[in-house]
């Protein structure tokens, strides 16, 4: 709740609140809570639990039964705040469907895996630097935000946890769907140079290094040496016609 610094202003969407515990703290800080919850059981409790324990608050949450990475609206005022312990084993997926779902987003902190959270924030040119790093550059400014142990959960994981913090930014110029195709390419054999890497995208080696000298970038380059920028500048330059054969 600190790291997430909301306001009283602030419309929190949460994912998988599970019990509430987490519930009951926005509650205590925001406007509103639209809270996700894929399991009816859960879903039908958790108004419950708020009427018992936050009873002059019960009113500022709105609980959504549905699969967060399936869900396309969502009621109530516009979300200005992701604050989620995210579903591990989705937690990629369900927070790049929100950030597009939702550009009324401001921030978002979430926990996840500590991997996945290294992934998230990497910088280009580092070992952990890849299509998940990419693709949450293209929203927002993304940073590691702490480390959480393993005995505050119950059980006790055998996985490490750490905190994203996402602050959203203007997207770079260009196509998001153009510029993601084109960091799966780059990232689907990430030891070749991308002249060999983004064959297939293109139509061909040679149409891969036509493409990438129109966007300034060295065909022997790895994409992990890329930024977002240099990515949505490649995906907007023009197909070679026949994939340059």
């Amino acid at each position: 709740m600190r790291t997430a610094d909301l306001t009283p202003d602030d419309v929190v969407c949460e994912v998988g609140p599970g019990l509430g515990s987490l519930t009951l703290g926005l509650l205590s800080a925001c406007a509103h809570v639209t809270a996700v919850e894929i399991d009816p059981r859960l879903a039908e409790q958790l108004p419950q639990t708020v009427a018992e324990r936050l009873p002059r608050h019960a009113d500022r949450l709105t609980v959504v039964t549905a699969d967060a990475l399936r869900v396309t609206e969502l009621p109530g005022p516009p979300p200005t705040a992701l604050v989620a312990n995210l579903p591990y084993n989705i937690a990629v997926p369900v927070l790049l469907h929100l950030l597009e779902l939702l550009p009324s987003l401001r921030s978002a902190l979430v926990l996840v895996q500590a991997e996945v959270a290294d992934r998230l924030a990497a910088r280009p040119g580092t070992p952990s630097y890849g299509v998940p790093s990419v693709k949450a550059a293209w929203y927002a400014d993304v940073r590691r935000a702490g480390n959480v142990p393993r005995p505050v959960f119950w059980p006790v994981p055998n996985v490490d946890s750490g905190l994203v913090a996402l602050t959203r930014r203007p997207s770079p110029p260009g196509d998001r769907a153009a510029t993601f195709a084109a960091v799966d390419a780059a990232f689907a054999t990430r030891r070749k140079g991308l002249r060999a890497a983004l064959a297939r995208w293109a139509g061909s080696p040679a149409a891969a290094e036509v493409r990438l000298r129109a966007a300034g970038i060295d065909p022997t380059t790895r994409g992990e040496q890329l930024s977002v920028t240099d990515f949505a500048r490649l995906a907007a330059t023009e197909p070679v016609p026949d994939g340059g054969r």
